[in-house]
């Protein structure tokens, strides 16, 4: 049992308690002596949110009512089984998505009503601008994905869905606007279909496309984990952004931390850094203004912290973390301390932090962003 001591201070719990949480949060449990001061909670776990339970899939949200931090990004976790369909919709906000397993198809048009449909998997994203109309069918196996909104108060459940625009408009308006008889009306949803089971279709062939349509030329996919990694003996990075992927306005790291290991200390200047764990367990302390707070992570967590709050990540577990860093910016931007230390004037820094010559020495110029678990 995790017991709050640390270093004769505190006592043992006496009253009722919930071991499994205590475990997910040894440094919660036992927080350094370095916090101090009053920090807003940074941390949600999607296992505490509301299932949207769907004939073939499910849903669950983190919105800034669930976390109130998350305020420049919101996300939806859905489950699509095998021919499951996500209904055709649209959004107020921009769409960012990450493949957790399996694989789903995409279909729908860009701005100048060219059309795209392709099928995705594991480890892929996908960026729908605004107002992009689009579904979603999950392939063989079935497919999870995670769905990033540039707006924390979005939600999936608020989209613009086709059947119900439909359900709700006057059925001779839906007559003259397509040019059918009202017989052909007649099974329309009288409400709208947000997850629902269809037959697995096969993919679209240039014939079958109605005649004058063209794809689009705007590349909304992105392999992200065939990008070649930033490697260190600690881990590996791969970061995507409009630098590479030109259409999306949400910048992203995929991060893989070894056993030991340390996501440098560092902070982002433009954007929140909203964070998803997929595996490993994580120790993290963020700094605000004159207060510190250490949080722990394991899969299925979600983590804000506020742009330009310094803050690093330990792999505390056995096993690599692998996360998801993504940022309401079209780039992605990061000041490492060590770094920034490593090209400031030495007597500056000696003068700062009380150092000598061997902490100077040590500085890295370059950029690591993930340090090994070695010590000196």
């Amino acid at each position: 049992m995790v017991e709050p001591i640390r270093d004769g201070k505190g006592s043992n719990i006496v009253g009722p308690r919930n071991p499994d949480r205590e475990r997910q949060n040894p440094d919660m449990m036992r927080p350094p002596q370095t916090d101090w001061g009053t920090v807003l909670n940074m941390k949600w776990s999607f296992a505490d949110s509301h299932m949207r339970l769907e004939e073939g899939g499910w849903a669950r949200e983190v919105t800034i009512r669930e976390l109130p931090m998350s305020r420049e990004l919101a996300s939806t976790n859905m489950r699509l089984e095998e021919g499951a369909v996500r209904d055709l919709h649209w959004h107020n906000d921009s769409e960012w998505a990450y493949i957790l397993e399996g694989r789903v198809r995409i279909t729908g048009i860009d701005y100048g009503g060219h059309y795209f449909e392709e099928d995705v998997e594991h480890g892929d994203l996908w960026f729908f601008p605004r107002g992009v109309p689009h579904s979603l069918q999950g392939l063989e196996g079935g497919c999870e994905f995670l769905l990033i909104f540039d707006d924390g108060e979005a939600s999936e459940y608020k989209a613009f869905q086709l059947t119900d625009w439909f359900a709700h408009t006057p059925r001779d308006v839906l007559r003259k606007n397509f040019k059918v008889s009202e017989e052909t009306l007649q099974h329309l949803p009288p409400r709208e279909k947000f997850i629902f089971r269809s037959i697995l279709s096969k993919k679209s062939t240039a014939e079958e496309t109605q005649p004058g349509s063209t794809p689009t030329a705007r590349r909304m996919t992105h392999k992200m984990l065939a990008q070649t990694p930033i490697k260190t003996p600690g881990g590996e990075v791969r970061v995507t952004d409009s630098s590479i992927w030109p259409i999306t306005t949400i910048a992203a790291a995929h991060v893989l931390i070894n056993p030991g290991a340390l996501r440098e200390m560092h902070w982002h200047p433009y954007a929140d850094e909203w964070s998803y764990f997929i595996r490993g367990k994580a120790k993290v302390t963020i700094f605000t203004v004159q207060a510190t707070r250490t949080f722990n992570f394991v899969p299925g967590d979600v983590m804000i912290v506020p742009s330009n709050c310094p803050h690093y990540i330990e792999n505390i577990g056995d096993e690599p973390i692998e996360m998801i860093e993504v940022f309401r910016s079209p780039k992605f931007e990061e000041f490492s301390a060590n770094q920034y230390l490593a090209v400031t004037p030495a007597d500056l820094v000696k003068g700062s932090l009380n150092v000598g010559d061997d902490f100077i020495k040590a500085l890295d110029k370059g950029h690591t962003p993930i340090r090994d678990a070695s010590m000196p």
